[in-house]
């Protein structure tokens, strides 16, 4: 579990929620009318773009993404595929298949080359796994965008609509202060629906994509060279390739 995200959420919250005890009443920042505009509303338009299971797919999605932990380093993934290598090399496909695999990506294309599927449907299955995957973080992350967009833009209606009823009562004193709170109190909800929820998770679910296409294709190579048998030398040699750099010298400095 990533405990920064935990932290940063109830942190940022609580913050929020300190500076309200200090400087007043808590009761005074709560307003149902302005909860319903900001999370009803935000809701509903997001409903307008995508299809119900859509949505419920991308929130479980992000809030995986966002409450999981790191994924495994690539420069990991080339050391854990050349021990692979040397076991193919010395017993075969056979001796695949007692061997703890940490990556699930990973131990789904050993069990495929330890139950001597051909490379080609090898390939083809762990490909399309990747690309559905992908696929799924990417419509996550198009959900959550339009949360994060609308929560605001549901705050500013319900600030205007807080003005509208305020200006429509002046002539009772007693109705301005309910209508103000509609009206300041929505942008207050928009804001921090959008920038301590639905944005860090769009950014989380762009890290995740990028880091799940690079060790997913990884995976892909290093298990297509296993499959062929290849010289545990070899294959680390062109998975290297995937390193920056530094990282490259430093499994050099290692080996």
């Amino acid at each position: 579990m990533d405990l920064a995200t935990l932290i940063g959420i109830v942190g940022a919250f609580g913050i929020v929620v300190t500076a309200i005890f200090l400087g007043g009443s808590f009761t005074q920042f709560v307003d149902l009318p302005s909860i319903l505009i900001v999370i009803g509303g935000g809701f509903a338009a997001t409903l307008i773009r995508f299809q119900l299971s859509d949505i419920i797919s991308a929130l479980i999605t992000g809030f995986k993404v966002a409450l999981a932990g790191k994924s495994g380093s690539p420069r990991d993934l080339i050391t854990e595929m050349t021990n692979l290598g040397e076991i193919v090399r010395k017993s075969g496909p056979l001796g695949l298949e007692n061997v703890d695999v940490s990556d699930p990506v990973l131990a789904k294309g050993v069990q495929y080359v330890a139950d001597g599927y051909e490379l080609e449907f090898i390939k083809e299955a762990m490909e399309r796994e990747r690309d559905l995957q992908l696929t799924r973080l990417s419509e996550g992350r198009r959900v959550f965008k339009a949360l994060g967009d609308s929560a605001p833009a549901f705050g500013m209606i319900g600030t205007l609509v807080g003005l509208v009823q305020m200006l429509a009562n002046m002539d009772d004193p007693a109705a301005i202060g309910p209508s103000m709170a509609v009206a300041l109190l929505t942008t207050l909800y928009g804001a921090l629906v959008s920038n301590i929820i639905c944005l860090p998770i769009v950014d989380k679910l762009d890290a995740k994509f990028d880091v799940d296409e690079l060790n997913q294709t990884l995976i892909i190579d290093g298990v297509c060279q296993i499959r062929e048998s290849k010289s545990p030398a070899l294959i680390k040699e062109m998975l290297i390739a995937y390193l920056p750099e530094k990282a490259r010298a430093e499994l050099a400095d290692a080996a």
